[in-house]
Formats: C-alpha cells, structure tokens, sequence
C-alpha cells in the first residue's frame, strides 16, 4: 500500500513541475484520491472485525436491539389472544376429626358345663 502512495504523489509532483496542473488541482486530485483510500480501508476494517466477531459467535448491538424489539412485538401480540385461566372454586374439605371408635367386642361364647338339660 505503500507503494501506492507514493507512486501517486510521484505523478502528482511530476505533473506539478511540468506545468501540467496547478498546486490546487494537486491537492484537490490528492485530497480525493486519500478520501477514497480512507473509505476503501475503513470498508476492509469493517469486513474483518464483522468476520471476526461472527466467528467468534457474538452479534452486533444492532442486530441484539433488532430481534430484542421483535420479541417484544411477538410477546403483545400474543397476549390478547390468551384468556385468563378462570379458577373453579375448589371445595376445601374439612379434615374429619378421628375419634377412638369403639369396636364391638367380639363376644366370647363358652359352652355351658351342665349341658342342656
């Protein structure tokens, strides 16, 4: 890139010397063509750190604040279409107090010692 450089201001100062442009068209040619430079490295910066981050798996703020409003537009639109679950009065039952409960008594049935008479 360099090489670029200044083999463009080489022509720019030739032509200077031979008469060919004034200095303010040199420094108009040479303003633009460092604009443009400027501008074409700039671009390749951005591709490069864009294919790094990419690789790396993370996402541009632009893209985060994107899909954050996305979401956002999804989740109230979707809540007109739900209803409220109405609850059912659930029946408490009361706990039914357990009390000793007298249990009948097997009776015991002993034979008569006289016999039936």
């Amino acid at each position: 890139m360099s090489n670029d450089i200044f083999s463009t201001l080489r022509v720019y100062l030739s032509k200077l010397t031979e008469g060919e442009h004034n200095p303010s068209e040199v420094l108009a040619s040479v303003n633009t063509w460092l604009r443009e430079s400027g501008e074409s490295i700039k671009a390749k910066i951005e591709e490069e750190v864009e294919r790094a981050v990419a690789k790396r798996g993370f996402v541009k703020q632009s893209d985060f604040d994107a899909l954050k409003s996305e979401v956002a537009s999804l989740r109230a639109a979707s809540k007109p279409a739900r209803k409220p679950a109405t609850k059912k009065a659930v029946a408490k039952r009361v706990p039914v107090k357990k009390t000793a409960a007298a249990k009948p008594k097997a009776v015991k049935k002993t034979a008569a010692k006289g016999g039936k008479k």
